[in-house]
């Protein structure tokens, strides 16, 4: 019981790895808050947590909104007190279908032999596109740590947990400028918020997960030609994607009283960049 009667809580949490994270803090003893803009699937997750015999709170919230976030910590200080644990998970990720067509372009051009070309994303990214990815990917982060904030500093205690992604440290995802440029944002401000708040015995960590085996990863996978899946598994070197339950062991430690990591960015990509 590593959480026990810690007060968590989790952005995107009602699916694929917030719901992992959100499930493995509840059996390690948290009062689990999940946030989602999906009503039926918070429900679902809802019921599932509680089912384990944990207390959660299933709160509607899009992170991009400053006064949606306001108002879901309220609710929080009024169902469990001030937060002890903020995982930054919610965030916008590539994939619509031109995202699968920009992304299979890029493994073409790692993988076979055909000359060297422009990707050409870039210059035709609209700026509604790119401002979205923003704000919910970065804006939220700053939304949700800020109010997060300005809880476990007067208590002098705190755990937060931003995901990353490899994307923001490497050109492993060229096919999504957007999404990386986020990504490297909530890298730098995991760095800058660690160093200031540390002396208030709240620590701020980042991972950078590779691929994570949800069910919209399994539909992508299931998608895909017997040549994709061999260009993929090139790309792999352990020749498997990530499961959320990997990824949700790692979040839990650091945000237990075991974790001594501060303002650490750490490349859980199954050797996917090294």
């Amino acid at each position: 019981m590593k959480l026990n009667n810690r007060v968590a809580l989790v952005t995107g949490g009602a699916g694929g790895l917030g719901k992992a994270i959100a499930l493995r803090m509840a059996d390690e003893g948290a009062h689990v808050i999940i946030c989602d803009i999906n009503e039926q699937a918070l429900d679902s997750t809802r019921a599932e947590i509680e089912s384990r015999g944990a207390q959660c709170l299933a709160l509607r919230c899009d992170v991009s909104s400053s006064a949606e976030v306001e108002a879901m910590f309220a609710r929080i200080d009024e169902r469990f007190g001030p937060l002890h644990i903020l995982v930054n998970n919610a965030a916008m990720v590539p994939a619509q279908a031109h995202d699968e067509v920009r992304r299979q372009r890029h493994y073409a051009l790692v993988t076979q032999p055909i000359a060297r070309q422009s990707l050409e994303i870039t210059r035709n990214m609209d700026d509604a596109e790119w401002k979205r990815y923003w704000a919910v990917n970065v804006d939220g982060v700053f939304y949700c740590t800020r109010a997060a904030l300005n809880r476990m500093e007067p208590q002098r205690y705190g755990k937060i947990v931003n995901i990353a992604s490899i994307a923001g440290i490497s050109a492993m995802s060229a096919h999504s400028p957007h999404y990386s440029a986020t990504k490297g944002a909530v890298i730098a401000f995991t760095r800058s918020v660690a160093y200031e708040v540390a002396g208030a015995n709240v620590q701020v960590n980042a991972i950078c997960p590779g691929g994570v085996r949800t069910p919209a990863f399994d539909q992508f996978l299931a998608n895909q030609s017997p040549e994709q899946l061999d260009v993929l598994s090139q790309i792999l070197p352990l020749g498997r994607i990530g499961e959320p339950e990997e990824y949700a062991a790692l979040v839990t430690h650091l945000a237990s009283d075991e974790c001594y990591l501060v303002g650490s960015i750490i490349n859980a990509s199954g050797g996917t960049y090294i």
